[in-house]
Parts: structure tokens; sequence; C-alpha cells
């Protein structure tokens, strides 16, 4: 009986695992096709006509115009509405598990917010400060260039936490990440070390 609820536990972890790896790779799939359109509309409209100080969303929709006409400023809100009810509940979200994590707190969306008070408070303060931004005068564009900046930096060292972790068979409870994951991990932190330090020393 033991013996069959402890192959039951380690079928139903299995499974788990092979859920979570589709998950986490479609989403990164998706979100790298995202970006790659993004960055080759951004060659081809922004940096085309030489808009490379870019200060505001008008300036944005002002240079989609010769690709989309006078629907260039529909166009352009529609995508940033999609991408901010994509962006906004995963940012917040990954601040609040963050938090919840190292003070031990009840964690999850999938919690009423009864149970992760916490948790759900840390996502609503986030989406607040968000919002403040707008109200404070700090232009939306440049936050963002220097926190791409900034997590691009911190990165390659949470790539090697990462790493470290995936190999240790007591943290992983004896399923320690493929060696292939390792590799492909471990050359993707080298190659954001390689692209920070070329970035500063240009």
């Amino acid at each position: 009986m033991g013996r069959r609820l402890l192959l039951s536990r380690e079928g139903a972890t299995k499974r788990e695992i092979l859920d979570r790896q589709i998950d986490v790779g479609a989403g990164t799939f998706f979100s790298n096709l995202v970006m790659y359109f993004i960055i080759l509309t951004t060659a081809l409209t922004l940096h085309a006509h030489n808009e490379t100080n870019i200060e505001s969303s008008r300036q944005v929709a002002e240079a989609l115009q010769p690709l989309a006409g006078s629907f260039a400023a529909i166009l352009y809100t529609i995508g940033l509405i999609g991408v901010g009810l994509l962006a906004i509940p995963i940012l917040a979200g990954s601040s609040a598990y963050a938090f919840s994590e190292t003070f031990a707190w009840k964690e999850g969306l999938d919690m009423p917010v009864t149970s992760a008070r916490y948790f759900y408070a840390v996502i609503g303060i986030s989406t607040l400060v968000g919002i403040a931004m707008i109200f404070v005068k700090i232009n939306p564009i440049k936050a963002l260039f220097w926190a791409s900046v900034i997590n691009g930096v911190l990165a390659p060292f949470v790539l090697i936490g990462i790493l470290i972790v995936s190999c240790d068979r007591k943290l992983m409870k004896r399923q320690p990440s493929p060696w292939l994951s390792r590799v492909m991990v471990g050359l993707t932190a080298a190659v954001m070390f390689v692209a920070a330090v070329a970035m500063f020393v240009r």
C-alpha cells in the first residue's frame, strides 16, 4: 500500500513537471515571438526615421503613420493595451511571489484573498506604484529602458543561481535539471555576461 502511494505521488510529480515544462515552453516561445516583431517594427518605423529619442507614446504612434497611415494611433493603442494586460499581472505577480518566498507568506493566484493577504497586497501596491508614476511625471519610456538595462545586467547572476539550484539533487528532491538544460542555461548566462560587459566598455 505504501509503495503504491509512493509511486502514485512520483507519477503525479512527473505529470506536474511535464505540465510546467509545456507551460514554460509555450510561454517562452510566444513571448519571444512577440518580442521579435516589436524589435522588427521598431527598426522599420522609429529607427528608419531617426526617432531614437522617444519621450512619449505619442511620438511612437506618429512614427507608425508611414506604416499604418491614419490608423497608426488606433493600432498603437490596441497593441499597448494588449501588452499591458499581459505584462502588468505578470510583473506584479512576480514581485509578489518573490516577496512571499522571502518572507514565507502564503502565495498563489489560485488562493483566495483572505488566505494570502500579503501576496495580493504586494500585487495591489505594485500596480498602484505603476499608476502613480504617471502623475509624478516620471518618463515611462526612460523608466522602461533603465529597468531593462538593470534586468539585463542582473539576469546572468540569477541564471547562475538557478543553475546551481537545479544541479542540487537534494534541493530538487532527486530530480535535478537535465544536462541539456544546464548547458543551455550556462551558455545563456555566459552570453549575457559578455553582452553586459560590452555595453559598458564600448
